[in-house]
């Protein structure tokens, strides 16, 4: 069985997986289940169900919940779950976190509470108070989606606390992650695939990664080239994929990545309101893409 995870062993591709739908609405578990087994097939070094790209703020609580025990039945121990049982209500990240503690999760991301701006106090009362149920947390910095950043004082603070154990990383900023690594022990996950090598190179130790949906093993080796300093393989592979890693946001996440694995017949492509179906031009693109690197 995967164990629970630590400051030590969190490294590598960690897929945010998405969230298949039937074309009726319903969350498709057999699709999941069928993505869950390409990932550990491939390679990658862990899970990461229910977060940003498994389109969770449509998701009840209900779904959201039985995504959580399916990925981890899924995964049967062989790879670590980081389950995505963040909140802007720290009271729902409560339910969420022990849930996903009681399913047998190996540690939770945890997002910065979104829409509400919490003060600084505010957003290490939350996440303290999550840390505290015994679950492993990576904290998750992602500005663009919360309208509110961790600051470094408060990432500082909350790396002293021994169940917080890392910090993906999506705001763009590699300077961020030297600051991180110079001041603190928390381990670095990179929240984008296109900067993964840049933050490798300063300190992080992997990626919580989109495109690994889609191209698991090539994530897979890329990181780890990185991490045995092997860089000119690894950037030989980011080069050549960087393409894609730019069309899976060419639209917002997760709708080209679930554009993408339609085309590759590996789920419908379905979504709930307010996300939608790409643009006929930027689906032309994507498809390009995918099928210059022989995908489709």
């Amino acid at each position: 069985m995967a164990q629970c995870l630590t400051r030590q062993n969190l490294r590598g591709v960690y897929t945010a997986l998405v969230t298949p739908f039937t074309r009726e609405g319903d969350v498709d578990f057999p699709r999941l289940k069928d993505l869950v087994e390409w990932q550990i097939a491939s390679g990658v070094a862990g899970l990461a169900p229910v977060g940003t790209t498994g389109e969770s703020p449509t998701l009840s609580m209900s779904e959201h919940k039985k995504v959580i025990d399916a990925v981890i039945e899924y995964a049967a121990g062989r790879v670590p779950v980081l389950a995505g049982t963040g909140a802007n209500a720290t009271s729902e990240a409560i339910e969420l976190t022990l849930h996903a503690r009681d399913a047998g999760a190996q540690g939770t991301l945890q997002v910065t509470p979104y829409y509400n701006r919490p003060t600084s106090e505010g957003l290490i009362r939350h996440f303290e108070t999550v840390a505290e149920l015994g679950l492993p947390v990576v904290l998750y910095n992602v500005p663009g989606r919360t309208g509110r950043e961790i600051p470094l004082e408060v990432v500082y603070r909350l790396a002293r606390h021994p169940m917080i154990i890392g910090i993906k990383e999506a705001a763009g900023n590699v300077d961020r992650v030297s600051h991180i690594v110079r001041n603190c022990d928390l381990a670095v996950m990179s929240g984008d695939d296109a900067l993964a090598l840049p933050m490798i190179s300063v300190g992080a130790v992997g990626v919580i990664s989109v495109a690994s949906n889609v191209i698991p093993e090539v994530m897979a080796r890329m990181i780890e080239h990185a991490l045995r300093g092997e860089m000119a393989e690894a950037r030989a592979l980011h080069l050549k994929y960087h393409g894609l890693f730019s069309d899976l946001f060419i639209e917002t996440n997760p709708i080209p990545v679930k554009a993408a694995l339609a085309m590759m017949g590996r789920c419908e492509e379905a979504y709930r309101l307010p996300l939608c179906s790409m643009a006929a031009a930027n689906r032309a693109r994507l498809e390009q893409t995918l099928k210059s690197l022989a995908l489709v």
